[in-house]
C-alpha cells in the first residue's frame, strides 16, 4: 500500500467509527473570499520571518531522505537551510529570492542559478517554488494572482472556511481556513486564521498540495549577543510577535513521487540574521553546475 494511501486510512475510517460530526460557522462569516485572505495576511503580519529546527522526512527520485534540518525563511522569498542526516550535513541551500546555491554534499556538486522554482526543485526535491516555502513555513499560503472580487468562500462543515480561487492560466487554488477556536464569537475582521490544506491545480492536474497542522502560539526571538563582545548585538528582524505557527508542513506533488515532511522541534519569530545567511560558499574542489531551467 502506498504511503499516500496509509495517510488516509485514519480519515476515511472516521465517519465509520464517530458519525460525521458538524461544526457550526463562526457568529461573524467572511463576506468575501478578499476578506478571508485578507485575515489570513493580517494573522501573521508581525512575523517577517523563522529560525526553525525542524525533522526532514522527503521522498524523491532518489530515494528517501530523513534527517534534520536547521532553517532560516524571511518573507517574501529568503531560504537557508542545512539538511543534516545520520550527524552529517547532506545539503546546505541559500536564496535571496532572486539567486541560489546548493552545496550538495551527498553527490559532490555545486548548484547555483536563478531562484526559480524549477531550479530548486532539481536541486533539492521540495516540488514548491521559494516563496511558497517560505510562506508554508510561516503559516501564510501563497495565493495565485486573481481579479479582485474572483473566487467563491463556504463555510465547511467539518470547521473551515473553503476558498476557491480562479487564476490564469487554467491555473486554480482552493485553500481551506480553520479559525482560531478562540475567535468563533468575535466579529469577522478579529479573527485569526490558520492555513489548513492548500491545493494548486493547472489544467487538471495538480501542481502541489500541502497540508499544515498542529498550531500553537509562536516563541519571540531575542537579540544575538556575541559572548566576547566583539561584535555588536544583532536585534530581531522583525517587530514582537507570538502569532501561531503550524507544527508540522506537509507538501507533496501526487503521483510524481515528490513528498516532505518539515515537523518543527524548536521554531521562533524574526530572528536575528547574521551576515551572509542566505548564500552558501562552494566548498573548495567541488566542481559547480550552473542551472537555468525552462520555467519560473
Amino acid at each position: 500500500m502506498s504511503r499516500n494511501a496509509l495517510r488516509l486510512l485514519p480519515f476515511l475510517a472516521a465517519p465509520l467509527l464517530l458519525g460525521c460530526p458538524s461544526v457550526a460557522p463562526p457568529k461573524s462569516t467572511f463576506p468575501s473570499v478578499d476578506d478571508a485572505l485578507s485575515r489570513m495576511h493580517e494573522t501573521v503580519a508581525c512575523g517577517n520571518g523563522i529560525h526553525a529546527t525542524a525533522k526532514l522526512d522527503q521522498f524523491a527520485k532518489e530515494g528517501r531522505v530523513r534527517g534534520e534540518v536547521l532553517l532560516f525563511a524571511h518573507r517574501p522569498a529568503k531560504l537557508r537551510l542545512d539538511a543534516v542526516a545520520f550527524g552529517v550535513n547532506v545539503l546546505s541551500l541559500g536564496s535571496d529570492g532572486q539567486n541560489f546555491q546548493v552545496a550538495d554534499l551527498r553527490n559532490k556538486v555545486f548548484y547555483q542559478g536563478p531562484a526559480k522554482a524549477c531550479n530548486l526543485r532539481q536541486a533539492t526535491g521540495v516540488p514548491i517554488p521559494g516563496h511558497a516555502l517560505v510562506g508554508f513555513l510561516r503559516g501564510e499560503a501563497p495565493v495565485l494572482v486573481h481579479q479582485k472580487g474572483a473566487g467563491t468562500i463556504r463555510w465547511n462543515k467539518r470547521g473551515f472556511y473553503e476558498l476557491v480561487i480562479p487564476s490564469t492560466r487554467d491555473a486554480e487554488q482552493t485553500l481551506h481556513l480553520g479559525i482560531h477556536p478562540d475567535d468563533f464569537g468575535k466579529p469577522w475582521n478579529e479573527q485569526r486564521t490558520r492555513v489548513l490544506d492548500v491545493v494548486v491545480t493547472q489544467k487538471g492536474g495538480v501542481l502541489y498540495h500541502a497540508e499544515l497542522e498542529g498550531y500553537s502560539a509562536g516563541k519571540m526571538a531575542e537579540a544575538r549577543v556575541d559572548p566576547e563582545n566583539i561584535e555588536p548585538p544583532i536585534p530581531p528582524s522583525g517587530p514582537m510577535c507570538t502569532a501561531e505557527l503550524p507544527k508540522t508542513l506537509h507538501v507533496e506533488v501526487p503521483g510524481k513521487n515528490e513528498d516532505v515532511v518539515f515537523k518543527y522541534e524548536e521554531v521562533e519569530w524574526n530572528p536575528p540574521i547574521p551576515e551572509g545567511a542566505f548564500s552558501v560558499e562552494r566548498p573548495a574542489g567541488m566542481p559547480r553546475q550552473f542551472l537555468d531551467c525552462d520555467g519560473e
